[in-house]
């Protein structure tokens, strides 16, 4: 028996992939111009466009990095409809799928909370007296490394769930259509990127960042549909 049933975790999966979207725009969705903070225009190619957070205020960055933090748990209720979903499947290219997805979550949570620090770092950059920015610099260098440390397996991850995802629809053993074999987290990006450039620029500054959750959100849309009846 089925505490819950499959379209409604794919509901929750959703609700909690927007709650990460809305975080990504609160901690990205901004601009500044470097004219205007002399003391970060000399290490421009340091922050590469992480200068604009420097105009966030406390409260946003940190509403930024926790509802992505705390959408996490929603998503990952999304996987557990996914596997059900690809029940019937290889077993253990399933667990692969799954396990490779859940991962690159969990990983990403990680990842995202760790914009709010990236955020401190640029105002106090901004802040101090010249003589003692070297610090501040270190900070953000070491920073950058655990970004790129991280940021790696999670996009391996997805990007391999998202095939392994595919290609088992696709063999139609699954409880979903042949047609969502089309629709996964990587294709679903893929969209959004061409979607938004004939998007209002208005838009397309507001959703600045938050492209990725938006193709979960497509693609938990899109699974839920497909299993709405099952």
């Amino acid at each position: 028996m089925q505490l819950i049933s499959l379209p409604t975790a794919g509901i929750i999966a959703f609700v909690g992939a927007f709650l990460y979207a809305i975080g990504d725009v609160l901690l990205l969705a901004s601009k500044v111009n470097l004219d205007d903070y002399p003391k970060l225009k000399r290490f421009a190619k340091l922050l590469s466009d992480a200068e604009k957070m420097v105009v966030l205020s406390p409260s946003r960055m940190i509403w930024g990095a926790l509802l992505g933090v705390f959408g996490t748990p929603l998503v990952l209720l999304g996987f557990w409809q996914i596997y059900q979903g690809l029940g019937g499947a290889n077993v253990w290219a399933v667990l692969t799928t799954i396990g490779l997805f859940g991962s690159a979550s969990i990983i990403g949570a990680f990842v995202h909370g760790t914009f709010y620090y990236m955020g401190e770092y640029v105002q106090a950059l901004n802040q101090v007296e010249e003589k003692s920015q070297d610090v501040i610099v270190k900070m953000i260098e070491r920073h950058k490394k655990i970004l790129i440390i991280t940021y790696a397996p999670v996009m391996i991850f997805i990007l391999i769930a998202s095939i392994l995802f595919s290609v088992l629809v696709y063999s139609g053993e699954t409880l979903f259509p042949t047609w969502i074999a089309f629709i996964n987290p990587v294709t679903m990006t893929i969209a959004w990127l061409l979607i938004k450039k004939i998007l209002p620029s208005f838009v397309r500054d507001a959703t600045e960042g938050a492209g990725f959750n938006i193709a979960y959100m497509a693609f938990f849309a899109c699974t839920t549909f497909a299993l709405w009846n099952i």
